[in-house]
């Protein structure tokens, strides 16, 4: 979460970013205080859709998560896709539903069972969250996210064992999980591989909402 915050953070954007949902609402709480146009959840995703690779990027009509479904903003997402549709990430890009849990989705036959259930393209734990406090404040809220890890894979223990409340990761949890159980380091090394073309996207994907103006929402009512 913390590379994600550092591809996103620029001149006239604040980041803010926790893997604990109560950390996430306080810190967005406390960032729409200090005045906002808009959220946006923007970072890596899961995939749900089988056909979509990693570096894959969605810009969700609604999130559906454990608060029910929290529709985005129309003529943001709209900005937001016409930016990236306007460069080579057109080819990456998907519209629909993105699914919100509350804990990480490993497993390709999870995966595979919330796809069937929702018909969501990807799935992320933190945009329920964005949402909810945005309708709160009655803010404009959008989501661009790019899959890190196709609905075919499933991900080894070692994988999620760093991430710690705050959202950043702790090297030591992955090394002893690497040490008990060795096998893992070639799944590991092909999630290294997918998040290398998911950070791609979002580098790609920051560029061109921020030379479009596409990072603030237009007022339209």
């Amino acid at each position: 979460m913390a590379f994600e915050a550092r591809i996103a953070r620029g001149a006239g954007v604040e980041t803010v970013f926790a893997a604990r949902a109560d950390l996430l609402e306080r810190a967005l709480n406390e960032a729409v205080a200090r005045g906002c146009s808009g959220i946006v959840s923007f970072g890596t995703a899961g995939g749900l859709a089988p056909e979509l690779e990693a570096g894959t990027l969605i810009v969700a009509d609604a999130v559906d998560g454990p608060f029910g479904r929290i529709a985005t903003d129309q003529p943001w997402s709209d900005l937001i896709a016409a930016a990236l549709a306007a460069t080579p990430l057109g080819a990456r890009l998907h519209r629909g539903l993105q699914a919100a849990v509350t804990a990480p989705l490993t497993g390709a036959a999870a995966k595979a069972a919330l796809h069937q259930a929702t018909g969501a393209l990807a799935v992320d734990m933190e945009s329920h969250v964005a949402g909810t406090t945005a309708a709160a404040h009655g803010l404009p809220f959008a989501v661009c996210r790019a899959i890190v890890d196709p609905a075919w894979r499933t991900l080894p223990p070692a994988a999620t064992a760093g991430l710690r409340d705050d959202g950043r990761t702790a090297l030591a949890p992955i090394l002893r999980e690497l040490i008990r159980q060795p096998s893992q380091l070639g799944a590991l090394l092909q999630l290294a591989g997918d998040a290398r073309a998911a950070r791609t996207s979002l580098v790609e994907a920051r560029r061109a909402l921020g030379e479009a103006g596409a990072l603030h929402p237009r007022t339209t009512r």
